[in-house]
């Protein structure tokens, strides 16, 4: 009878192990290199999500975004583009560009309410894109940037 009170008690610490070292793993540092672009004549500086390690990890785990500044995924091929809010704390706004990197979709995202969410909302494009831009909620609209805007990329 003591084992059947034991058994379960065991599993929770098993389970309250792997969970909490899978969350040290999943905020173990990941570089990003830097890049100054532009959308239509809207300079601004971004961090490059250019292979998956660096597209899961996107803007997980900030608690501000700088007005100026952003995170720009850069996929192979062109296709419905899916982003989640897990780990992320900040409101955003995302841009899909399509492969001639003209804007094809904007959409505002909603931060998690904390980590344990486990659901976080997840925003589609509407459109196949092979780019996509984060940045502070309300960017696109502050800077009068609307659909068909051109993203300027130095040698990306």
């Amino acid at each position: 009878m003591t084992a059947l009170r034991v058994l379960p008690l065991i599993f929770v610490l098993v389970f309250s192990f792997s969970w909490s070292h899978g969350q040290e793993e999943s905020r173990k540092l990941v570089t990003f290199q830097t890049q100054k672009i532009s959308v239509g004549k809207v300079p601004l500086v971004v961090e490059v999500a250019d292979n998956p390690q660096r597209s899961a990890r996107g803007l997980m785990y900030r608690t501000s975004l700088d007005e100026g500044k952003g995170m720009l995924f850069i996929f192979k091929g062109e296709e419905h583009r899916s982003f989640w809010m897990k780990n992320t704390f900040i409101p955003l706004s995302i841009g899909f560009f399509d492969r001639h990197k003209k804007l094809v979709d904007i959409q505002d995202m909603d931060p998690v309410k904390s980590e344990m969410d486990v659901n976080p909302p997840s925003y589609m494009s509407t459109a196949p894109a092979t780019y996509a831009l984060e940045v502070p909620r309300g960017w696109f609209q502050k800077h009068k940037i609307k659909i068909g805007d051109k993203l300027s990329t130095p040698a990306l």
